[in-house]
């Protein structure tokens, strides 16, 4: 089935919770870790077809500050796939800039080198941007901004009575890109599981029960169809909404 969508209004940053690698591997009677060999290939695909059709800003959430908490074998396969997706042509075929978000240091040395190089190979692509939440968590992310207004409080550069949300988004990892205006979460799951808590405060929620690695182009189109068929109010009501569009159009 296809899903019409409007060029015009195709949101400018795209957030994805990539779940549901290990599930689509078991039901297979396959390890885990080819569940998220899978999910590489998606990456790849829908990459592409965001940088297609316009989407400025693209994070994928690829491994969580808890999923330290897997079993070792996994984590080094994660960490090896993340390895051999830092060095695919996707970025340069596709005018990609690659960002990356996350508590990085406490990734292995080799895995660091890579986001430093491919983060410096990229940084003149003007066409999309894709961010990579690695060893991420929102909770830290916060607890380490409070720790930096503190500290500047503290050596007297920052008044408390300065602190806005403003100052907040300046000292978050996100802080060179807008907030979501779209996030999909694939696998079947209803929850946000720790991932841009801040950010999406008004980001529309896009839930679907499609694993990570069926997920494609078709289903890509389908959650920003739905995006464009939501009204937009960031706490303004349906007419002011409306009233301000009429307004724009004339």
């Amino acid at each position: 089935m296809d899903y019409p969508i409007d060029k015009t209004r195709i949101p400018q940053h795209v957030a994805i919770i990539m779940d549901g690698n290990g599930r689509w591997a078991t039901e297979r009677g396959l390890d885990r870790t080819f569940g998220h060999k899978a999910g590489l290939d998606t990456v790849k695909k829908i990459t592409a077809e965001c940088a297609r059709l316009g989407v400025k800003y693209l994070t994928l959430y690829t491994f969580s500050t808890e999923n330290w908490n897997r079993p070792a074998y996994e984590i080094e396969a994660l960490m090896g796939l993340v390895l051999s997706f830092i060095e695919m042509e996707l970025f340069t075929d596709n005018n990609v800039r690659f960002q990356m978000v996350g508590d990085i240091e406490r990734l292995p040395d080799g895995v660091q080198k890579k986001i430093h190089y491919m983060e410096e190979l990229t940084a003149q692509n003007d066409g999309m941007t894709m961010v990579v939440a690695m060893s991420y968590s929102s909770k830290l992310e916060l607890v380490r901004a409070i720790r930096l207004i503190a500290q500047e409080v503290k050596e007297g550069r920052l008044s408390p009575d300065d602190i806005d949300e403003h100052t907040i988004n300046a000292h978050l990892w996100t802080h060179f890109m807008p907030d979501p205006d779209l996030l999909i979460r694939t696998g079947g799951e209803l929850r946000i599981s720790n991932y841009l808590l801040w950010q999406i405060a008004y980001s529309e929620l896009y839930f679907c029960d499609t694993y990570w690695p069926d997920f494609d182009e078709q289903q890509l189109h389908k959650a920003i169809a739905s995006f464009q068929q939501r009204q937009r109010r960031f706490g303004k009501t349906e007419a002011q909404v409306e009233s301000e569009e009429a307004d724009a159009k004339a």
